[in-house]
């Protein structure tokens, strides 16, 4: 039997949401027409966005790339060191965070989103003299990544399509190495269509905001695109827990030591696991870091 306090909120809860909606029409917060915070803070919210949204997807065309290396020689795989993984990193958080900062030293600034609830790049306030940094923003930040994204994984397909017909066995038989190229090509190409995905209607609102009249655009419409995109970093982990055994093994055992802290064991190398990075001197294959 329920107790009295949560029969309480229950009753309570549901109360102020038929209040809400019975006097919706009268409902004026401050949030539902501006930026609660000053300048300094919409300044600050919009650079940290920009500066994550450009090392995601850098992380995963690095990720791609590398990847297709990899892929080039199956059986003999070439060798990325961790040196040379830890440097790819550091050029991505350095590449991220120019881009980041061009707003401030004068190409393009940050503002308040069409519909005022958070801030980004002012797109819409962006005309003749920001033009060039919206270009050069969408060119080779959405455009570019995408094409070698796609290049990419479709370069990794062909290549496991052929190994596999080589081999002339079925899947049950096939080696350890391609049934792992294999696994992580599937997970890596979900996440990388759906960043794409969720991020090309904002790239394209945004475009249409420069070179037409961004009052033309209503709020609504400008509103679905921002938050499309902002699901990107929500279903990566639902990715790995319906394509990845072990992912979805490690989440299983994590839940059952709940509540006690302990950190879980990495399983067997053998097997798919997405979430860590292994020594090419020992296992011959990179597994990369999921930004």
């Amino acid at each position: 039997m329920p107790s009295p306090s949560a029969v309480l909120s229950i009753v309570g809860n549901l109360l102020v949401l038929i209040m809400a909606v019975k006097r919706s029409s009268k409902l004026k917060p401050p949030e539902f027409h501006h930026w609660l915070g000053g300048h300094a803070t919409c300044v600050y919210y919009g650079l940290a966005g920009f500066f994550f949204g450009v090392a995601s997807i850098m992380n995963l065309v690095i990720m791609a790339i590398v990847r297709f290396i990899v892929s080039l020689n199956m059986h003999s795989p070439r060798e990325v060191s961790w040196r040379n993984a830890k440097l790819l990193c550091v050029w991505i958080w350095i590449y991220a965070l120019l881009w980041a900062l061009l707003p401030l030293l004068g190409w393009g600034h940050y503002g308040p989103e069409p519909f005022g609830l958070s801030c980004t790049l002012a797109w819409g306030d962006m005309k003749e003299e920001s033009v060039s940094f919206i270009i050069s923003l969408f060119v080779f930040n959405l455009a570019l990544p995408s094409v070698v994204i796609i290049c990419c994984y479709f370069g990794i397909a062909i290549k496991l399509y052929v190994t596999y017909k080589k081999l002339g066995i079925s899947y049950n038989r096939m080696p350890n190495t391609i049934k792992i190229h294999r696994r992580l090509l599937i997970i890596a190409v979900l996440i990388s269509m759906g960043f794409i995905g969720s991020w090309t209607p904002y790239g394209l609102v945004s475009l249409w905001s420069i070179f037409r009249d961004s009052r033309s655009i209503p709020p609504e419409v400008s509103l679905l695109p921002c938050m499309f995109a902002k699901t990107s970093t929500v279903y990566n982990p639902l990715i790995y827990y319906f394509f990845s055994h072990t992912f979805k093994l490690e989440v299983r055992k994590l839940c059952l030591s709940w509540p006690m802290v302990r950190v879980c064991h990495l399983s067997n190398p053998a097997d798919d696991n997405p979430i860590y990075v292994r020594d090419w001197r020992l296992r011959g294959e990179l597994v990369y870091h999921p930004s």
